[in-house]
């Protein structure tokens, strides 16, 4: 089933739900794709400087990894197109206009926001105002 492309379909359609953990950004020197599976990332990414990982904070706890922040995982249960154009940029701008940084992950199906824990509720807010307009 392909996933939405029209913007404004999209963004009536957000649906934003908060999961339930905290989560964290941990990278690790040397490492490569498949390494720390046991922590159970929920996203990883290979870049020169190392292996950064999606955890919960339990599990980077758990395996001695350190970060810095807490997150909490926004998921839109929109079902957008990879190839979609707009949603980034307008969730983002949103969030950007009241101070709440975004750090966005596509996945095949739904749009994950990993947003400060203090201002998760705000920014569930703010993206629901999104889908009013």
């Amino acid at each position: 089933m392909p996933g939405e492309t029209d913007l404004k379909m999209i963004l009536k359609s957000l649906a934003p739900i908060v999961l339930d953990d905290t989560y964290v950004f941990c990278t690790v020197a040397g490492a490569a794709y498949g390494d720390y599976v046991e922590a159970k990332p929920i996203a990883s990414f290979s870049e020169r400087e190392g292996l950064t990982l999606i955890v919960t904070q339990a599990h980077a706890d758990e395996f001695g990894l350190a970060y810095e922040g807490l997150f909490s995982c926004i998921s839109l249960q929109v079902h957008s197109s990879l190839e979609s154009v707009g949603l980034t940029a307008a969730v983002a701008g949103k969030l950007a206009a009241h101070n709440i940084s975004a750090n966005i992950v596509a996945g095949y199906y739904h749009d994950h926001l990993f947003v400060p824990q203090a201002q998760a509720s705000e920014a569930v807010t703010l993206l629901a105002e999104l889908s009013r307009h």
